[in-house]
């Protein structure tokens, strides 16, 4: 990607319909978008990625990497990086979870660029992504890992939800 890397902090829904709605627009053959949905299934906060993975294969998205089935977590991560790269002229979205401020939790970080994932607990990953969203799933702390293990399921699992339903409606929207 070329220019600089613009990042949208605190959007609700409208701000990530506005996003995708943008990126679909931009992008509007569906079977050049590739979803990289990284996390695990072992974490309530960090299956917002492998959530929004599976919920997307439901919709019919047919690259999608990291689902509840087969996560892209920290040691599958270089091979859907691997896979994903292999797509000739895909246009990579990264999805993934973080923790943020209290107001922010809800609500999601979307970049028109790369996301650094497991920045959280530590982890080094290299960035990835074209474009990136990042599900804000609970408050930043000095224990990131416990903070993820209590997270709630129903806030994951609606924010999952709010993302593929939001995804489907903007490439339905672009394309026709």
């Amino acid at each position: 990607m070329s220019g600089k890397t613009i990042v949208q902090t605190d959007n609700g829904v409208e701000g990530l319909q506005a996003f995708l709605a943008h990126v679909a627009e931009r992008h509007p053959d569906r079977s050049r978008v590739v979803f990289l949905c990284i996390g695990t299934d072992r974490s309530t906060g960090d299956s917002f990625g492998p959530l929004v993975g599976t919920k997307l294969e439901e919709r019919g998205w047919q690259h999608v990497f990291g689902t509840l089935k087969q996560p892209c977590d920290a040691k599958r991560f270089a091979e859907a990086l691997e896979q994903s790269a292999e797509r000739e002229n895909a246009v990579i979205i990264a999805v993934d979870a973080c923790l943020g401020k209290p107001l922010s939790v809800g609500k999601y970080i979307t970049a028109e660029g790369p996301l650094t994932p497991g920045q959280a607990t530590g982890a080094r990953l290299p960035a990835v992504g074209d474009y990136s969203i990042a599900g804000v799933v609970n408050v930043s702390s000095h224990k990131p890992y416990m903070t993820l293990q209590t997270t709630s399921l129903y806030t994951v699992m609606q924010m999952a939800e709010t993302v593929a339903e939001l995804v489907d409606q903007a490439w339905k929207q672009a394309s026709g």
